[in-house]
């Protein structure tokens, strides 16, 4: 699982701009695009938190449960969260998902949060130490985990445009800490959200270089919450990799022209691309 960078340079080296622009995006709801040309397949990507849904929407292809994240924190077991990570894996496997989406690292900061029963705990403590757990435990069997949703998103109350104004001490002790132990637990993607923080979306956002890329060193892919990103040029030179779903996201060919334009870097899109094809040989989906 894993390819050099010499080879990963090689192989991007092969691809026009308009082809590297044209990889960042969905090929649907739920896949990504494969390139032929680099014996790149489509990634399968898949929800959720307690089990592992698939493609379709359909209440005759069933998946393992597990109980509520909830429920899985307050037992403190690290080493029990770690295998049902695995379980998650074997039922990813079973449905040929290449990656996960979970775990959900957000804080329980409201009782009215409407999706608490993703979310670990209130404590980022608890919660990071949990999360490592599962991402550890999805990630030792092959199939990538994606630490979710970066970052304070935590309400549902207009979960689209909420602009989230908190200060630095505790957006870094709070909010981020989950997704720091994350990234040293090894996770192999970080998905952006909705919400904004300090009036910039997160998928435009400086926090996505600056703690994230920079700070903690994650070298994986940020991938998009489904539909979240709604530019091209800002998002595109912000630390954002993938933009999902496709086909018809503001990347694509509206990337490939600001790229020819010269208004989005072509440095800044080799390394998105870089980071693409590092997750695509971890899985086993380049060179086949």
């Amino acid at each position: 699982m894993g390819t050099s960078e010499e080879e990963i340079d090689r192989l991007l080296g092969k691809l026009t701009p308009r082809a590297r622009a044209l990889l960042l995006d969905g090929a649907t709801t739920w896949r990504t695009r494969a390139e032929p040309a680099l014996g790149l397949r489509e990634l399968v990507m898949s929800d959720g938190p307690a089990g592992v849904r698939g493609e379709a929407w359909d209440e005759r292809d069933t998946s393992v449960l597990l109980p509520s994240a909830s429920a899985l924190a307050a037992t403190w077991d690290e080493a029990l969260v770690e295998s049902l990570g695995g379980l998650l894996a074997a039922e990813a496997r079973r449905k040929g998902v290449d990656v996960l989406l979970a775990p959900t690292l957000n804080l329980h900061r409201s009782p009215l949060g409407g999706r608490h029963f993703e979310c670990f705990s209130e404590d980022p403590e608890l919660t990071g130490r949990i999360g490592a757990a599962l991402v550890r435990g999805v990630q030792a069997h092959g199939v990538a985990a994606t630490a979710k949703h970066y970052v304070a998103n935590d309400s549902e109350t207009d979960r689209l445009t909420v602009d989230v104004r908190v200060d630095e001490r505790t957006l870094r002790e709070v909010y981020l800490a989950p997704f720091e132990a994350a990234v040293a637990a090894g996770v192999r993607l970080v998905m952006a959200g909705y919400n904004a923080v300090h009036g910039t979306t997160m998928t435009a956002s400086d926090l996505l270089t600056g703690p994230l890329k920079g700070e903690w060193g994650f070298d994986g892919v940020v991938v998009s919450d489904w539909g979240a990103v709604r530019t091209t040029v800002d998002t595109a030179r912000a630390g954002l990799d993938l933009a999902m779903p496709g086909p018809d996201s503001p990347w694509g060919e509206s990337l490939a022209r600001a790229i020819a334009d010269g208004v989005v870097p072509g440095a800044a899109v080799d390394d998105k691309v870089r980071r693409l094809l590092r997750l695509a040989a971890w899985v086993g989906a380049l060179g086949e």
